[in-house]
């Protein structure tokens, strides 16, 4: 018997008793004797008037009641006390297998030929749940998981994930949350352990804490390194005892420490290691992995080791390594062998690019699955490497997903319910191609001349925007799908699919894109077109491949292709060299435009850049920082003119996404997005002699809908006007008696605008619709939303 437990429970007996039978033992004290044996005093009370522990040996167990004159016995260690165990054929599984169904009840055993398998602790019971339910929400759902997942020798690890930086890394988070949320795999320590991976939104009730990372400016990085440092800081202040709770500590909490969990300092002194206190410099601490994914962790690499602020270091092509990295990090089970120990690593890194991973088979987990808008990546990395730019250093090289995974991955969340819209990404998202044998098969490059060379071969089937538009990247074209095959396949899932897209290149904006964006109503009328500097020179240095007068040629071609254009834009200010004339001339270049919205940025010398290797970064931040301003103060003045000539008056489509921010239950306000990426908000009410109309609850979830005309309304008054004659004040007065329809997340609706505020609408709710009846009725092509419905002013209308 002893040499099977050796083999299955490699502890001290000692220790196997008190961690494994803490319903037997968990009052008594166990001696050691010189002869190995153990004597066991002060037993349980649910034991004392029944079962004396006499000792732990490969014989049996004497049951000799318990009684007053045992009660103090004190146990001399000698070598030549005889045994007084009797040899009644009782084994130790025997006596433990009788002995947990006699005491504990609701504790089970599985056995088998080596005898029974323990549990590590009691199954809870309904007396203990109930107290359970009196602490935090959080103890109980974990203390109640664990329990669930008891008999499969299941652990828990808790990871919590925040993301910095741009759409692709909110993406690149969504297929991390997949990666660990669908993964179980066996422990490295100990065959019969598996983990599991649980998301939680308190970062101190994480054991896992991952950040994900953007390295595009230098101030992004120490918003980082701040998080990281604060992370490190908080976790030596408030260590967890372990990285899961010990079974010992949970059964030691189940049956001594509940009430510890009612005191109000309960949820900050232990809602992390649920032991009922935090007890500092403990030497079986153990310090929260602290992850950095992302950009940042590709470029810094082992360098974001320093100062011990992370453990765990995984670029954007290694996340499927993940959970084997955080399993190498994590110390065995409290009762699986010490010898393994020595295999535990206390950093873990995979950094490595790749040239072809992409996750295509990843179904992403997003964090709000009710969030009306979906990101859908379709490519990864950059091959256009200009010279400020280190996108390429930390995603790498292009690479395309095929289109049907794409496709398949959009017709998902559509029809799902709740995504309305599909927000195509990639790092230069318009340089999609689809390279794959299918792909070449389906469309292959058209018959070449017999003295066209391969290179020409090649770029068949790919153009740029304009002619002034150039190539760093020379092996572009050939067979395959490119991105307004794309564009075209996912606007046919259905005409109620709005589609959009980012971040591109302006040199990737070919005449067919812009034509199939003016015919297709549902893909989304706004483009971005990063500029970077309105300075032809400046251009030239940041190698991006046009002068100013190709892309100001591009916008009069989008333009006059795509009526009601939306277009964005980014730029840098105090690249290196900069002089005032050609910052000049960027402020020149956003007043011609007038975008509709700009991102806008002082230049953040990158390492590994071209820029960083051939320039030299001789602008002041002083300079920077004014240069910054100006062009920030020029956006502000022709958005608020443009939005002003443009906006208000008019009538949009919005996808309705809830309640703002700002909305309260006293004054609800919702808002959306136009077709043209605009904010708008509206107020709204609820219904009519609602019993939540003066109290809506305690968040604005518990309010009921509220009520907006039909469209039905809408089209029988318009045809009522046309046949009848009526005026408009007959019209109103039956539009207000038609009944109302409930307004909800994810409906298109008609905003009619009141006001502008910068590049932020505010409106006034008309009525529900779809994409395509709002098409069909001309609304959204009329220059003043009051000439609609034959000359009723809308401002009355709701």
């Amino acid at each position: 018997m002893n040499q099977i437990l050796r083999q299955k429970f490699p502890l001290s007996r000692s220790s196997y008793i008190r961690k494994e039978f803490p319903n037997l033992v968990s009052k008594g004290k166990v001696i050691r004797r010189k002869d190995g044996r153990l004597d066991e005093f002060n037993c349980p009370s649910t034991l004392r008037n029944n079962i004396r522990c006499h000792g732990f040996t490969s014989g049996a167990i004497d049951r000799t009641p318990f009684s007053k004159e045992n009660e103090n016995i004190e146990v001399k260690q000698t070598t030549t006390r005889k045994s007084r165990i009797p040899d009644d054929g009782k084994t130790l599984s025997h006596f433990i297998t009788n002995n947990q169904s006699d005491t504990s009840g609701t504790s089970s055993s599985i056995i088998d030929d080596n005898g029974p398998k323990p549990m590590s602790a009691r199954i809870l019971d309904e007396e203990d749940l109930e107290l359970l339910t009196k602490s935090s929400t959080s103890t109980l759902d974990h203390l109640k998981l664990q329990v669930q997942n008891r008999e499969q020798h299941t652990r828990i690890i808790k990871f919590h994930l925040k993301t910095y930086g741009c759409q692709m890394n909110v993406s690149d988070s969504d297929i991390v949350r997949s990666i660990l949320l669908s993964h179980a795999e066996k422990h490295t320590f100990h065959q019969d352990n598996t983990i599991q991976f649980v998301e939680t939104m308190e970062e101190m009730d994480a054991d896992v804490l991952l950040t994900n990372t953007c390295a595009i400016r230098e101030n992004a990085e120490s918003k980082v390194w701040n998080r990281l440092r604060e992370l490190r800081a908080h976790d030596s202040k408030f260590p967890l005892e372990n990285i899961r709770p010990r079974d010992d500590l949970i059964q030691s909490q189940i049956s001594e420490n509940i009430p510890d969990m009612r005191n109000k300092n309960w949820k900050t002194a232990g809602s992390s290691n649920f032991t009922g206190s935090r007890r500092k410099n403990n030497k079986n601490s153990q310090k929260r992995i602290i992850g950095v994914l992302g950009c940042m962790a590709e470029r810094l690499k082992e360098d974001m080791f320093k100062d011990g602020t992370a453990d765990l270091i995984v670029g954007p092509d290694a996340y499927r390594d993940l959970p084997s990295l955080i399993h190498s990090l994590i110390p065995p089970p409290h009762n699986t062998a010490q010898n393994g120990s020595d295999d535990i690593v206390e950093k873990a890194v995979n950094v490595q690019l790749s040239f072809d991973e992409t996750y295509a088979d990843i179904t992403p987990v997003r964090s709000d699955p009710n969030d009306v808008s979906a990101f859908v990546s379709v490519m990864r990395g950059c091959n256009n490497m200009c010279s400020y730019c280190v996108v390429p250093f930390t995603r790498g090289r292009e690479r395309s997903r095929e289109l049907a995974s794409i496709v398949e991955e959009a017709t998902k969340l559509y029809e799902s319910g709740n995504v309305k819209e599909i927000v195509l990404l990639g790092q230069n998202v318009n340089s999609y191609h689809d390279r794959s044998e299918s792909a070449k098969l389906a469309k292959p490059i058209l018959t070449a001349g017999a003295n066209t060379n391969f290179k020409e071969q090649n770029r068949n089937g790919y153009q740029t925007s304009n002619p002034g538009f150039s190539n760093l990247y020379q092996l572009r074209g050939g067979a395959g799908y490119y991105f307004s095959d794309l564009v075209e396949a996912i606007s046919d899932i259905s005409p109620e699919l709005r589609v959009r897209f980012t971040s591109p290149h302006p040199k990737d904006y070919p005449p067919e894109l812009l034509s199939l964006m003016a015919e297709r109503h549902n893909v989304c009328n706004q483009l971005h077109m990063p500029a970077q500097s309105g300075s032809t020179s400046v251009l030239e240095r940041m190698r991006r491949g046009y002068t100013r007068e190709a892309y100001l040629e591009l916008i009069d071609d989008a333009r006059s292709a795509i009526p009601d254009l939306a277009i964005s834009s980014d730029f840098i200010t105090g690249f290196c060299g900069e002089t005032n004339q050609e910052h000049a001339d960027t402020v020149s270049l956003m007043e011609q435009v007038v975008y509709d919205q700009a991102y806008m940025f002082a230049y953040s010398m990158r390492g590994k850049t071209h820029a960083n290797r051939t320039m030299v970064d001789d602008i002041s931040d002083t300079v920077k920082g004014q240069r910054l301003q100006e062009i920030i103060n020029t956006f502000r003045s022709s958005i608020q003119q443009r939005n002003d000539e443009m906006e208000v008056g008019k009538v949009r489509l919005v996808l309705v996404e809830g309640d703002s921010r700002k909305s309260t239950k006293d004054k609800r306000v919702w808002g959306g997005r136009t077709d043209q990426n605009k904010r708008i908000l509206f107020p709204v009410k609820a219904p009519r002699n609602s019993a939540y109309e003066n109290d809506g609850g305690e968040d604005n979830n518990s309010l009921p809908s509220p009520q907006c005309f039909s469209e039905d309304s809408i089209r029988s008054v318009i045809s009522t006007l046309e046949s009848s004659g009526l005026t408009s004040t007959d019209a109103i007065y039956n539009l207000v008696q038609s009944p109302k329809v409930n307004i909800n997340i994810g409906d298109y609706a008609a905003v009619l605008v009141t006001e502008a505020r910068g590049h932020t609408l505010r409106g006034r709710l008309l009525f529900q619709t779809t994409m395509k009846s709002f098409q069909e009725m001309g609304i959204g092509a009329s220059a003043n939303g009051n000439d609609i419905m034959g000359g009723i002013p809308l401002f009355q209308v709701g």
